[in-house]
């Protein structure tokens, strides 16, 4: 089968699990770029990346590289692609424009004219042209300019595949499921054993542990994929992928438990839970951050606390500071990873982490701290975390 050059998108600071993750499904010539890795597969494995991706904002499938340096030949360098071979002269499109050029301002400009110059070419051709379709386009096409290079891609996925379809919009600033994945793969857990979030909010981290263990495809319960109202589009090739993709998952060898002061958060955290098919697969509780107990065997542990950038440092550092406290004092032999973007009030928590990522929380810029707890070795970890290989910022 024909090898397809693709482009999976992702969250700063992800794109190394993706290349795993992509190695791990068998792609070809995997390499990383900011914010994305590029990558060579078969029909089949761009169906089963959509499905399986934990990391990936959206697959894209390039299919023209170009020069223009102003609209009129954006629009004449457009029209040199046979638009017919992706879509019908009925059907359906979206442009997404994205830019980093000198040449051009406006991303919904450029955007009006890479439509103007697709549909003129269907009317001259056919007499007739597809329309636009921001919703449910039939064609989703991104249009990507730096300097005076324009790219030409076809996203396959649709909607950001960030959108698992659990989880309700009733939360407030919950972490997205992309950036929730990746937080749980740089850790290394392999699925089993104890995990715990102490603030669970709506209960990403959660259910994408509970996917991780069970391995689970995170798109499984998905609509519909950009790639299924294609021209190419193979139904039974993509039955076969989805078959196959359920019959690698597994029963979990892990205990999730998650916990919130809000019982609002619990309810959520329950209905999420049950949405995704995975409510027998997590414990919840409400609970304060105070009120939390380790358990014996060690595990893993995620913290997404409040950042309180706007609070005063002695009130958000306190808080902080009880973090520690309780991690030390009750998660012995546990791995404690807190992603923040509040960097004073993460050195309120009292231990040196043993390893520091940085990530973006939207637009916020956080980091993503390692804790090991380990009692009476608390002076031999820190010497370690301040050795010069540890040290990131």
């Amino acid at each position: 089968m024909e090898l397809i050059t693709m482009v999976a998108k992702t969250q700063f600071g992800l794109e190394e699990v993706l290349a795993t993750e992509l190695r791990n499904l068998g792609a070809n010539d995997v390499a990383i770029h900011n914010r994305a890795v590029s990558f060579k597969g078969t029909k089949a494995l761009m169906y089963k990346a959509n499905l399986c991706l934990r990391t990936a904002l959206k697959i894209l499938v390039p299919i023209a590289k170009l020069h223009a340096l102003n609209e009129d030949k954006l629009y004449k360098a457009v029209q040199t692609v046979e638009w017919d071979k992706y879509l019908n002269k009925d059907g359906t499109l979206a442009i997404n424009t994205s830019l980093k050029s000198d040449f051009f301002n406006h991303s919904h400009f450029v955007s009006l004219k890479c439509k103007d110059a697709i549909v003129d070419q269907f009317r001259d051709k056919y007499g007739v042209r597809p329309s636009i379709d921001l919703d449910h386009p039939d064609l989703s096409i991104d249009i990507h300019i730096n300097s005076d290079e324009v790219s030409i891609s076809l996203n396959s996925s649709g909607p950001s595949l960030h959108r698992r379809g659990y989880r309700t919009d009733s939360t407030l600033a919950p972490i997205n499921e992309v950036l929730a994945a990746g937080m749980i793969l740089l850790t290394g857990w392999n699925g089993e054993g104890n995990y715990y979030d102490p603030m669970c909010g709506s209960g990403t981290l959660l259910i994408e542990a509970a996917m991780i263990a069970r391995n689970m495809p995170p798109n499984l319960h998905r609509k519909q994929f950009g790639f299924e109202t294609w021209k190419d589009f193979e139904p039974n090739l993509f039955a076969q992928v989805k078959e196959e993709a359920i019959a690698e998952m597994r029963e979990s060898k892990a205990r999730i438990v998650g916990s919130d002061k809000t019982f609002k958060a619990i309810e959520i955290t329950r209905e999420n839970a049950t949405r995704a098919g995975l409510d027998e697969d997590i414990i919840v509780s409400n609970k304060r951050f105070e009120e939390i107990k380790g358990v014996s065997g060690g595990g893993l542990m995620i913290i997404n606390p409040p950042y309180g950038e706007r609070l005063p440092i002695e009130e958000i550092g306190a808080f902080y500071k009880l973090m520690g406290d309780i991690m030390k004092k009750e998660f012995d032999g546990f791995d404690v990873w807190i992603i923040s973007s509040n960097l004073p009030a993460l050195k309120k928590v009292g231990l040196a982490p043993s390893k520091k990522i940085t990530l973006f929380n939207g637009a916020l810029e956080c980091r993503y701290h390692k804790f090991e707890i380990y009692k009476g070795t608390r002076d031999k970890r820190k010497l370690q975390a301040e050795t010069p290989e540890n040290t990131v910022e």
